[in-house]
Parts: C-alpha cells; structure tokens; sequence
C-alpha cells in the first residue's frame, strides 16, 4: 500500500516536471578540439579542449558544448546552472501564457421553445466570449429523424443569432441521429 501510495506521488510530480534539452558539458566533451566562445560571447578560436577546460575552471564556470554538429564543436563558456534554471523558467512562463481551446458542447432538440433557445444562445454567447469553440447538437428522437430539415433549421437560426460574435466552422451534418454544427469566436 505505500509503495503504490509513493509511486502515485513520485508520478504526479513526474508528470509536472518540464524538460529542456540536455546540453554535453565539461567532461562529457569527447572532441579534441573545440571553438571557444567566453561568457561575453567573444571567440576565442580554436582550442584542444584541455585548454578550454582549463579556461572554464579558472573563472568557475562550466564549459557546454552549444553547437556538436560544427566543425570543430562550439562551446560556450557559462553558468551552467543558472542557464538550466534560466531555461526551465522560460518553459514555464510560456505554458502559463498558453491558453488551450476547448469545445463546448450545447444540445437542443428540433422543437425548442423561443425561451429555451434565448436561453441556449445567451449561453453560447459566453463560451465564445471566453475564447472556446462551441458545438451545437441537434438530437432527434423516435421518428423526428425523418424531418431532418427542422433539426438544420434550428441550427440555422442559431448561425443568424450569433453571426456577429461567431464563424461557423462546420456546416450542418446529419450523424445517425443527431445533427451538428461547430462555431468559433470571431477574432
């Protein structure tokens, strides 16, 4: 029980962890020669990497290898931790500012009452006001899948009432027994 209750933890905070990509550095350097670039981005040409090395450890810094498909390598003199931290607050800051796009769904049925589709419309009006697609189902029950033309009516209507906040993505498709369309915020 508590080895399950540890990995049910230890995968949450897997799950959350943002991964950058590990860069080569200091003693992973296996090329004999590498370009040498110092923390104030200058060249410093081409040097065996014992001296680059050499380099790095006087200022208490790491050497990273930057580029690994150049000819030599390049490498960069630097704070390997703090660039690491660096990177992995940007990661962050661009997945807060992401906002993912949901579709809402909305279902009604071929005969709605005036009030119910006010109602509905107010609703859909909200969604799209928060950024999020809307899908509205058309369900027809028992024999009204016959008159299929009310269900594309109604959806019709809904198009007209909200054509000044919304762009219809997908035209009326009848789908076994319901009917639907899809709607997107006007930018």
């Amino acid at each position: 029980m508590w080895i399950g209750l540890l990995l049910s933890r230890s995968n949450f905070f897997y799950e959350r962890m943002i991964y950058i990509k590990e860069l080569i550095i200091n003693d992973q350097i296996t090329a004999k020669e590498v370009q040498v670039i110092d923390q104030n981005a200058q060249s410093l040409g081409t040097k065996s990497i014992n001296e680059a090395l050499e380099l790095a450890y006087e200022n208490d810094l790491d050497l990273v290898m930057v580029s690994p498909n150049a000819v030599p390598p390049v490498c960069k003199i630097m704070d390997y931790g703090k660039y690491r931290f660096d990177q992995m607050k940007k990661e962050k800051e661009s997945k807060k500012n992401q906002k993912a796009m949901e579709t809402k769904e909305i279902r009604v049925t071929p005969n709605i009452e005036t009030h119910d589709f006010e109602f509905k419309s107010k609703n859909i009006k909200k969604f799209l006001a928060n950024g999020d697609k809307v899908k509205i189902t058309v369900r027809f029950r028992g024999r009204e899948v016959n008159n299929s033309a009310m269900g594309e009516k109604v959806l019709n209507k809904f198009v007209e009432e909200l054509s000044d906040v919304a762009n219809l993505d997908k035209k009326p498709v009848l789908e076994g027994r319901n009917m639907s369309i899809i709607l997107s915020p006007k930018k």
